[in-house]
């Protein structure tokens, strides 16, 4: 590339003014100032760089962080084809939240909504209420305000000298913890027990009272990839209603599952089949196949969402309902979405998500085939299963091999479970698009070369279990 020098002094004021005028990004810099002094790190430098030299600085930076692509880890979407790509580069500079600007933006975000209610069998998808969001933790506190307000509202005479409750399992996302602490409810949570993992259908009925707003059913934990039983869990509450004639509806967090179950396990019913299911979210970044910065939040009908939590704009002059905790975002993640819907369709959307449940139930039977560990998942439900060391290994624990493991790239998370279970420390591997057959491989490979290794260890090698891993859901 030629090089620039820096401004040269003006010869006359009305000059200097007109240079003074333009866009900062647009004026000439010095390249030698950028290759004698480094920038500082904490506060803006004096002088612009080239815009070479400010990419590569970033650029060679960002080399020491892990690979998205080995990144056991996550269930956030890693991959997209470069047409999405080239999409969202054209979309990102469009703002959301004015829809009568991007009026084609705003549309597709309505198509995408109505899609999800007839997917997720809405009584009517054409009254189903539903709005992007940033993620599933913004859809889920958009959920958890709805109930909050339909308690509210139900119970005018008693609140707000009444404290609502929330129950739910304790194996669930951050996210509604802190919607807890943040709108001051109650968490009421159902603990692991034994072998179950997950939610108590009848357990979560006893937690329940006249004061709590509804209960959270997941489907897809992300401690070990298994469905909670949400048919139950309404079967349990329809009983409950009969003996007490408490209506207690349920939210479906779906962040992961509601974007598998209705491809392969049709015959489940968990969704707007169920009466009790007031609203479902998911994650578009995750099993929607769109990198990150997309969620959706859906509710059966009108009813479901309180109207004075819902804020009107004007759109080509009519009026657009709009629901949210973020303002401005960019469209860029919804047009992809969009994208997604139109180029894989319901048998695409089969087939990626078939070839996701496959791989982790044959690299799942591979594991365990080792010897040293146990399954506690099989990837069978999620495309996710969860393992630990068996018994009779000593030498070392799940720990030792996440850390072993990242030598080689692979960001496999290891924790330890919450109460009751807080003695089972498991390793746990995602298997998202993109992480294919041939990846499957390299990574057993991996793990058979380190197991000769671990065997002759006196012992685990990370006593501060807190500091072992940085998986915190």
């Amino acid at each position: 590339m030629s090089l620039h020098k820096g401004p040269r002094p003006s010869r006359d004021d009305d000059r200097d003014r007109r240079r003074l005028a333009v866009n900062p990004f647009h004026a000439a810099a010095n390249p030698l100032g950028g290759m004698t002094e480094a920038p500082p790190a904490h506060r803006l430098p004096d002088s612009p760089l080239p815009p070479e030299s400010a990419y590569r600085l970033v650029h060679d930076e960002l080399m020491l962080d892990g690979n998205a692509r080995l990144n056991l880890a996550t269930f956030v979407t890693t991959w997209m084809e470069p047409q999405a790509g080239v999409l969202m580069s054209e979309c990102r500079d469009k703002n959301m939240i004015d829809k009568d600007e991007y009026p084609r933006t705003a549309e597709l975000e309505r198509r995408c909504v109505a899609m999800l209610a007839d997917l997720w069998h809405a009584p009517d998808p054409a009254t189903a209420v539903g709005c992007s969001t940033t993620g599933s933790s913004e859809a889920c506190m958009l959920a958890g305000m709805a109930l909050k307000r339909r308690w509210a509202l139900r119970n005018a005479d008693r609140y707000p000298g009444a404290r609502p409750n929330l129950v739910m399992g304790v194996n669930v996302q951050v996210c509604w913890e802190k919607f807890c602490n943040f709108w001051e409810v109650e968490a009421r949570q159902v603990p692991m027990e034994g072998d179950r993992f997950h939610l108590d259908p009848q357990a979560a009925a006893e937690l329940c009272d006249e004061n709590t707003i509804g209960v959270v059913g997941i489907l897809g934990s992300t401690f070990d990839g298994s469905y909670e039983p949400v048919a139950d869990l309404c079967a349990a509450l329809d009983a409950l209603q009969e003996r007490t004639g408490l209506d207690v509806p349920v939210h479906v967090d779906g962040a992961s599952g509601a974007m598998v179950a209705p491809f392969l396990d049709e015959d489940l019913v968990w969704d707007f089949r169920l009466p009790r299911v007031a609203s479902i979210n998911t994650s578009g970044h995750k099993y929607g196949l769109v990198y990150p910065g997309v969620g959706w939040a859906l509710w059966r009908d009108a009813e479901a969402l309180p109207e004075e939590l819902v804020f009107r704009v004007n759109y080509l002059g009519g009026d657009m309902p709009t629901f949210a905790l973020n303002f401005s975002r960019p469209g860029a993640q919804v047009v992809a979405q969009y994208y997604t819907f139109l180029r894989l369709g319901r048998e695409g959307y089969r087939a990626v998500q078939q070839s996701a449940r496959d791989i982790a139930r044959g690299l799942a039977e591979r594991v365990e085939a080792l010897g040293d560990f146990r399954l506690l998942t099989r990837g069978d439900q999620l495309p996710v299963f969860a393992f630990t060391t068996a018994d009779d290994v000593t030498a070392y624990d799940v720990f030792d091999v996440s850390r072993r493991l990242r030598e080689g790239g692979w960001l496999v998370p290891a924790y330890t479970f919450p109460p009751h279970r807080e003695d089972l420390s498991v390793l746990r591997v995602v298997c998202r698009n993109g992480f294919s057959t041939d990846m499957a491989d390299l990574l057993l490979a991996d793990l058979e070369r380190l197991l000769p290794e671990l065997r002759r260890q006196p012992g685990p090698l990370i006593r501060d279990k807190g500091a072992a891993t940085g998986f915190h859901h």
